[in-house]
């Protein structure tokens, strides 16, 4: 039985059909995090998604970038690839955002997964955007599909998968490959969790006829599984206290660990 392999270096064939330097960038901690915010992210997506050429982000990917991921790409030097590697990572992390804006890049916002995936079912009718999603549970993916059918009338949803949670053989690998590309979608939302997600976008880069899209817990936001948190929270940074609420268990370590070497080397140091 041939089992699928992360492949640590990365050498990965892929010719994108968009010039990735136009995109803004702010090095924080060796991850080139797109200076954007929601507004400039939708235009850019509506004029290569749905493109007279055809969807030239297809095979792509973005990264949804936070504390977390940025602390971890600071110290793995293969995940930081990964986060370099896509189409671009975007500053989900509050932080990451105002790190920018203290380095000159006054547009640079936060812009969530959450919100992203929001934006984008609002004007998926209007656009004609089909939409697929990879990852999480059965159960997870049948309350999504009757919410996101519930408040977004006329949705094109291209299908779903939850993928068993161990290593595929290359066999499985393919089928689902081809089971996503079957589908002709436009937007392949990847929620299996950092950095589980970026790995797995980044082996498909150039296997997926998609623009794919790592969100972690969006599912279970648009499913009604977690609450976000409120507006004013979010505004203000705070929604990361707001999951620590919800999941003390399994966040409080994560958060001391990363938040506080964020704040060593990132604003204290300037890295």
């Amino acid at each position: 039985m041939n089992i699928v392999q992360s492949d640590p270096n990365l050498n990965i064939i892929f010719k994108r059909q968009v010039d990735k330097s136009e995109i803004p960038i702010c090095n924080i901690l060796g991850v080139e995090i797109a200076a954007i915010n929601m507004d400039w992210l939708l235009k850019y997506l509506k004029k290569y998604v749905k493109n007279s050429k055809g969807n030239l982000l297809a095979g792509d990917y973005i990264c949804v970038s936070n504390v977390h991921t940025t602390i971890t790409s600071y110290e793995n030097e293969v995940y930081c690839k990964i986060q370099n590697g896509g189409l671009m990572a975007i500053p989900d992390g509050g932080p990451l955002s105002s790190i920018g804006r203290k380095r000159g890049h006054q547009q640079m916002e936060r812009t969530t997964g959450p919100s992203l995936m929001e934006e984008l079912f609002k004007i998926s009718v209007e656009c004609g955007y089909r939409h697929y999603f990879y990852g999480s549970t059965e159960e997870t993916l049948n309350k999504l599909y009757q919410m996101l059918e519930k408040n977004y009338p006329g949705i094109q949803i291209a299908g779903m998968y939850s993928p068993p949670f161990r290593q595929m053989t290359e066999k499985e690998d393919a089928a689902i490959i081809k089971l996503i590309n079957d589908a002709n979608p436009d937007f392949v939302w990847v929620g299996l969790g950092a950095p589980k997600q970026e790995k797995w976008m980044a082996e498909h880069q150039g296997k997926i006829k998609g623009l794919m899209i790592g969100v972690g817990a969006g599912f279970d936001y648009f499913a009604g599984n977690i609450k976000r948190a409120p507006e004013w929270m979010q505004k203000n940074n705070l929604e990361w206290f707001y999951r620590l609420i919800q999941e003390p268990k399994r966040l409080l370590r994560r958060y001391l660990h990363t938040n506080c070497k964020f704040i060593w080397l990132a604003v204290i140091r300037g890295k």
